[in-house]
């Protein structure tokens, strides 16, 4: 019995979605950005030396037909991905009117989003007064610090040593429908944040913000604060069943790697494996070895984004790139015969566009397992529909298989 694996490198855009001139960073329209051909593009030209040097190097992206999907979604140029296809390759096109994390992931696993995300005004307060007091009662604070958007390093940064003084959580958002709260593991209690973040989420989810994130970190104002690996996610839920959840009631096993879980509120999945992107993988090998036949495995490797993207760092974002290209060979070794593996994106997040937020973006999908096939312009939930085909499992929602 088939397996299907769906590999999302988040944020790993191929440029130009159709309506990209709805969605601005700023004052500018993310029209013309490409997030892979602009990496290319600076790689080529000796812009991208922190780390790495010399052209983009993807070769297992590309013999699966990055390069050739790119040729169909884009004029822009992006060299050293100019390999003859080898496997399922194409572009995507989103219709939910987002470019997050819940919309991409959502319509990728077969369900479009049916309404318009709340997003938190880019000013000071960026919070409503109620929210804020409803946020320091429900922990027994004071008060609440920030209160605005902001980057989360930067934001610790300017408030930690505020925050250890008086005992207040730092309440911060950014571009994304998003409430993100920072707090000390030690001072405040990682308990107690995650507890606070819990009883928030019905709120925030009642506004239409996608997710209440705890951010929890170590340190002192000393030595400096550093974010730790405990972050959770509270995500509003689906509106209604996706491809982890057709799965699981056709009786096959489902897993999640990656913050996959938080994002669909674990429905439809039995285990979650977590941690930073290297972890991540070898949980993915280790899922491709013990997972039976019949399964399906949901995996997000999220650092493209967060470390690179949103922080317009170029080069990091190629390294990131050419150290995932360098593993792909270790999923293929533990590929049986029959599986499916389908690589792509939730959005796009050009390191050399203005602004720090995604981009709206046609992803990549590029498929390992059934050999050269090329399709036309699909859109994310048309993936949905094919992995469950090929798993031989009913779909439903508005994706039609490719396959």
């Amino acid at each position: 019995m088939s397996r299907a694996f769906l590999i999302v490198m988040d944020s790993v855009g191929l440029g130009g979605a159709p309506d990209a001139d709805r969605f601005f960073n700023g004052d500018r329209p993310d029209t013309g950005a490409n997030t892979i051909a602009h990496i290319a593009q600076a790689c080529a030209e000796g812009r991208a030396e922190d780390g790495r040097s010399g052209p983009l190097h993807l070769p297992n992206l590309d013999a699966l037909g990055l390069g050739a999907a790119m040729a169909h979604a884009t004029s822009d140029p992006a060299p050293g991905l100019e390999a003859m296809p080898e496997g399922l390759y194409g572009v995507a096109a989103e219709i939910s009117r987002g470019k997050d994390t819940p919309s991409g992931h959502w319509e990728l696993a077969g369900v479009p989003v049916p309404w318009d995300w709340h997003y938190f005004p880019d000013e000071h307060p960026a919070f409503p007064q109620d929210l804020m007091e409803q946020t320091a009662a429900l922990c027994g604070a004071g008060g609440t610090l920030a209160n605005c958007h902001a980057s989360g390093t930067e934001v610790i940064k300017t408030f930690g040593a505020q925050h250890i003084e008086t005992g207040w959580p730092i309440c911060y958002t950014s571009a994304d429908s998003v409430f993100q709260i920072a707090a000390h593991e030690e001072h405040f209690g990682l308990e107690r944040l995650l507890k606070l973040c819990a009883d928030l989420a019905p709120t925030l989810h009642a506004m239409k913000i996608g997710r209440v994130i705890a951010r929890p970190f170590v340190g002192s104002p000393e030595e400096g604060f550093t974010r730790t690996g405990n972050r959770h996610d509270y995500a509003i839920a689906p509106p209604s069943p996706t491809i982890c959840d057709w799965a699981k009631a056709a009786g096959r096993a489902t897993y999640a790697v990656g913050k996959i879980g938080d994002i669909f509120s674990m429905q439809g999945l039995d285990e979650v494996r977590k941690g930073t992107d290297r972890v991540l993988f070898d949980h993915l090998c280790d899922v491709m070895e013990e997972a039976p036949d019949g399964s399906f495995t949901f995996a997000n490797f999220v650092e493209f984004d967060s470390l690179y993207g949103h922080r317009r760092d170029v080069s990091g974002y190629a390294r990131h790139l050419e150290w995932f290209d360098a593993q792909m060979p270790r999923l293929f070794e533990r590929a049986r015969e029959g599986d499916l593996l389908i690589f792509t994106a939730d959005h796009g997040n050009d390191p050399t566009w203005t602004g720090t937020d995604h981009t709206r973006e046609q992803v990549p999908v590029l498929g390992y397992g059934l050999g050269l096939k090329a399709i036309g312009p699909v859109a994310f939930s048309d993936v949905a529909a094919s992995l469950a085909d090929h798993l031989g499992i009913e779909a439903e929602g508005p994706g039609r298989s490719f396959l």
